[in-house]
């Protein structure tokens, strides 16, 4: 049985994700773990900072996730909490037009993400401005090239 006590985030290749504007996001890294190219499936871990929240965003195209370890606090647009999920936790998501952010709670939080756009051209992310804008979108073809590049 999987005890997610024992696991071990020092093992992870964390990498950067991109933001926006091409430069680091703050409080979130990743390491894409398998791209599925004919299924268009991107399975990754992201880890959120502790007490941090991460881009404004919007989730486009269905999403599993499994809380690895830590809090994940998720937050609508003024800061409010929505939700905290503990480790163990799977949710099945289906795209949502409500933007919210996340984070971690008094640690980094570690969480698998299966990312589900099932197409190379719909969007999975759209990422927002300070403004509730569209500041960019992340695709499945997006992660496949930051993945076979080294960069996620």
């Amino acid at each position: 049985m999987l005890n997610v006590q024992d696991f071990d985030e020092t093992k992870i290749d964390w990498k950067p994700l991109p933001g926006p504007d091409g430069s680091p996001a703050d409080h979130i890294g990743c390491s894409i773990l398998h791209v599925d190219n004919e299924a268009k499936i991107v399975d990754v871990l992201f880890k959120f900072s502790a007490n941090e929240k991460i881009v404004n965003h919007r989730h486009t195209s269905d999403f599993n996730t499994f809380v690895v370890k830590g809090e994940h606090h998720i937050y609508d647009l003024e800061g409010n909490s929505k939700e905290v999920r503990y480790p163990g936790t799977f949710t099945a998501g289906v795209a949502n037009d409500e933007p919210h952010t996340e984070g971690g709670g008094e640690e980094d939080v570690v969480i698998l993400f299966s990312l589900r756009p099932y197409s190379k051209d719909k969007p999975i992310y759209e990422i927002l401005d300070d403004d509730g804008e569209i500041a960019s979108i992340m695709t499945f073809d997006a992660l496949k090239e930051l993945h076979e590049t080294g960069q996620a």
